[in-house]
């Protein structure tokens, strides 16, 4: 199992949408765990997690509190909780106050895992109507992870990857179908020297 790698697919207001086109295409052996921040209200129940695990390849859950990492998993950030990441791959839950009016909140997530897989966090950011996710970003590259931006002009709300590019928190700016085929790239071995 790869623990040296990870990736945040993140967003809110408009990345329902290609998250769910993502998820779909991913294969069950996918080398990498995969963690899904996306902002929505906890007051409402929504069953994504469900849904989606029905209709694809790969295993679909809710991260729960000291749950195990693990490659060929997509965990979703419960709603109402930030979502953390521990030096042992570990999920941890928090309650504490909202960030950017967020909770789960995309910076939260995003540092914590970077403090972990430090060069092995890939952060992709997508559609979203504020700007939590900008200094995750940032965070990420400053710590030698990998950065991609939604393209602001296929994003059904750019403010979010507009935010992220204003604070140069990225490496690429993709549009949909080459974020899916980078991510599905990763899936590749790759030779290492």
């Amino acid at each position: 199992m790869d623990t040296s790698s990870i990736i945040i697919l993140a967003g809110s207001a408009g990345s329902y949408g290609i998250l769910v086109d993502i998820i779909k295409a991913l294969p069950s052996n996918m080398p990498i765990p995969i963690v899904v921040v996306l902002h929505r209200n906890a007051k409402y129940e929504t069953h994504i997690e469900q849904n989606l695990s029905a209709k694809c390849e790969i295993t679909v859950k809710v991260a729960e509190e000291k749950e195990e990492i693990q490659a060929g998993v997509v965990y979703f950030a419960p709603p109402g909780y930030h979502l953390l990441i521990e030096p042992n791959h570990t999920f941890s839950l928090d309650l504490s106050e909202p960030v950017q009016f967020c909770r789960p909140s995309i910076d939260v997530t995003m540092e914590s895992a970077a403090d972990v897989y430090l060069t092995g966090t890939i952060g992709i950011l997508f559609s979203g109507a504020n700007q939590d996710g900008a200094d995750g970003m940032a965070y990420i590259k400053q710590m030698g992870g990998t950065c991609i931006v939604q393209d602001p002009n296929t994003a059904e709300i750019p403010t979010m990857p507009e935010a992220a590019i204003k604070q140069s928190a990225y490496h690429q700016i993709l549009d949909n179908s080459d974020i899916l085929d980078y991510i599905l790239e990763l899936k590749k071995p790759h030779i290492k020297n």
